[in-house]
């Protein structure tokens, strides 16, 4: 039975691929910031009730959607999509490029969200065939704290129906279309920004003794505080702090009267994250008092690390090389970015996994968040029809065989 609706699955991604470019190409050309996702709703509300499905808001610019099989209350199952574009000008020269100045969807959210809507659209065409629901997460904000997944969790996304199991996928250039990339346990990192005043007392460079150099004392912070990952953390847990923004508005004779420092900090474990907090505050307040200075630290908490669910993601990549190939999905490392899918993946039962979108001649391996990124269009029959198997094969097939009725019919 699996593989009769395997095939009817291929045939439905197939026969529907042209409509997903083209709301791809649709939402890549009228890009939106995070939290600012009010057309794209909109489109998206749209294009779900076109499919015969009743989308309610949430989270001011989310969707939800439920398409509701046989047996509806016997078991649902959660599918996520992004939908936020980031500050970022394109470059690539292309019919559907980006028509928001300084906005673009680098990162592939424009890509989940259509390949969703494919998703729903093949599902909607096999609903007689499966028992259970499965609840469309149309998701606002990824990009930027405190996340969109969090706000609709809190407004009762995971409730009403409760999923026994949330899927999410993310593009990702370094494998072809064609091919997915999954990991068990703990995938991707938690995140938290920081943000450094350190204060001194500012004057002439060329009298240093009547001054206290905050530039002098970030630096002794800045070296200093790579301990915190060298030395406090157990060497077998992947910890990052980097700073990425100094600024000392001094001059080549002044010394300024305070330095202003960005940066993060991620790791893959809540209790180490807290510990490396207290330990951090400690160090930073610690060395510039030292120095005669002060130094005030804001630590702005993040997205938690990313959990798969070990046998939710064995049963997925099961089913992965059942639908593409054992050649076609891949395991893949640990990843120090951070995705706000985690709250998810705190909540329920998640798997979150890659699908590739380079073109097999090389192009579109521009990496994410740059203004060059794009896609093969060959993703978006990989993705829907993907999506759509990994939700029936964890509702459980409990429906008639399909073998009797190979037929495809595509609403237009």
């Amino acid at each position: 039975m699996s593989q009769s609706l395997i095939s009817r699955i291929r045939e439905l991604a197939a026969a529907t691929a042209a409509e997903t470019v083209a709301l791809r190409e649709h939402l890549h050309a009228h890009p939106e910031l995070s939290f600012q996702e009010v057309n794209t709703a909109a489109f998206v509300t749209a294009a779900l009730k076109k499919l015969g499905l009743a989308p309610q808001p949430l989270a001011n610019t989310g969707v939800v959607a439920l398409i509701e099989g046989k047996n509806p209350g016997s078991r649902t199952v959660a599918l996520r999509a992004d939908m936020d574009a980031l500050p970022i000008q394109e470059t690539n020269d292309v019919p559907y490029r980006s028509t928001n100045p300084g906005v673009m969807h680098a990162c592939g959210h424009d890509v989940h969200t259509s390949s969703l809507l494919g998703t729903a659209r093949i599902l909607t065409q096999l609903r007689t065939e499966f028992e259970g629901t499965v609840k469309l997460i149309f998701q606002p904000g990824e990009e930027i704290l405190p996340g969109g997944a969090s706000l609709m969790i809190k407004e009762g996304v995971l409730e009403n129906p409760t999923p026994a199991s949330v899927f999410g996928q993310h593009v990702f250039p370094m494998l072809p279309a064609g091919m997915v990339g999954l990991r068990p346990g703990r995938y991707m990192a938690s995140t938290d920004e920081l943000y450094m005043t350190v204060r001194g007392k500012g004057g002439h460079g060329a009298m240093p003794e009547q001054n206290i150099d905050p530039v002098l004392v970030t630096a002794h912070i800045i070296v200093a505080a790579q301990q915190i990952v060298s030395r406090r953390a157990n060497p077998k847990l992947p910890s990052v702090l980097s700073f990425g923004k100094v600024i000392a508005n001094g001059a080549t004779n002044v010394i300024p009267n305070e330095v202003y420092v960005e940066g993060t900090f991620r790791t893959l474990n809540e209790e180490w994250r807290n510990d490396a907090h207290v330990h951090l505050r400690k160090l930073v307040e610690g060395i510039a008092e030292s120095m005669g200075a002060t130094c005030e630290l804001e630590i702005r908490r993040g997205y938690p690390y990313l959990e798969n669910e070990p046998q939710l993601t064995a049963r997925t990549r099961a089913a992965a090389e059942e639908y593409l190939g054992a050649e076609n999905v891949v395991e893949l490392d640990q990843w120090m970015a951070a995705e706000d899918f985690a709250y998810f993946s705190q909540q329920a039962d998640a798997c979150f996994y890659r699908l590739g979108t380079s073109a097999p001649d090389g192009r579109h391996r521009s990496s994410v968040h740059t203004p060059t990124f794009d896609i093969d269009p060959k993703a978006l029959e990989t993705g829907p029809g993907l999506m759509a198997w990994l939700t029936l094969h964890e509702l459980g097939i409990t429906a008639h065989s399909v073998a009797a009725d190979t037929s495809v019919t595509i609403n237009a």
